[in-house]
């Protein structure tokens, strides 16, 4: 995708800070309390403000919801640090590159994807995909470390076919995909829910640079 493409949402954005900035400040405010209560980044949520509420086009949202999202994986991983410090992080480095392998090939076919969609089919995606997480979040809120599923050759097969699922979702909808990594690495690699929650922030941050490689 050109650099048109992003300086345009980017003018858009500031031509509309005038008009729009204490409702994007309110909104803003509660998906952070909302995501902060479920564990996740809240683009799920802002994804459809941006579209419904703020006027954006389908993709100029989802360039938009992506360019928060690493604003947001960016800054949680050093709060997260005293909870999970970055040595235990680091202690499960096999982990995080188990499913890069496949989420940043996703999240480059996604983004690709993405950019040559036409408008309303982008739109029917975003839909369903929102109502997959919806589920996912639905049936997986209470998801606990019980032993690993699978080991061995098996188990890093599985991760990269989950990272590249992974990658495309994310990459369609803008999102950081933490709602899907985090029940991946508990049930797949049978990781602590803590600990989850700071691996997948990890990979959230190398897969942005594989999101915007297409732009």
């Amino acid at each position: 995708m050109s650099n048109r493409l992003t300086a345009s949402v980017l003018i858009r954005a500031e031509g509309d800070t005038g008009r729009s900035a204490p409702a994007a400040f309110g909104s803003g405010a509660m998906i952070g309390a909302l995501g902060g209560l479920i564990g996740l980044g809240g683009a799920e949520f802002r994804l459809p403000l941006l579209i419904g509420a703020f006027r954006f086009a389908a993709l100029q949202a989802v360039i938009l919801n992506k360019a928060m999202s690493l604003i947001v994986v960016a800054s949680a991983l050093p709060f997260r640090a005293a909870a999970v410090p970055f040595a235990s992080v680091a202690a499960h480095w096999l982990i995080i590159v188990n499913l890069l392998a496949g989420s940043l090939l996703g999240a480059w076919f996604g983004a690709s994807w993405a950019t040559r969609l036409a408008s309303h089919t982008l739109y029917r995606t975003i839909a369903v995909l929102l109502v997959m997480i919806a589920v996912v979040l639905l049936i997986g809120h209470d998801t606990a470390a019980s032993g690993t599923m699978l080991t061995g050759a098996p188990q890093m097969a599985a991760g990269v076919v989950a990272g590249l699922v992974i990658g495309i979702v994310a990459a369609l909808l803008g999102v950081a995909g933490g709602e899907l990594l985090i029940p991946t690495l508990i049930l797949l690699f049978g990781a602590d829910i803590k600990l989850a929650g700071s691996l997948s922030l990890r990979g959230e941050l190398t897969d942005h640079a594989g999101w915007f490689g297409p732009l």
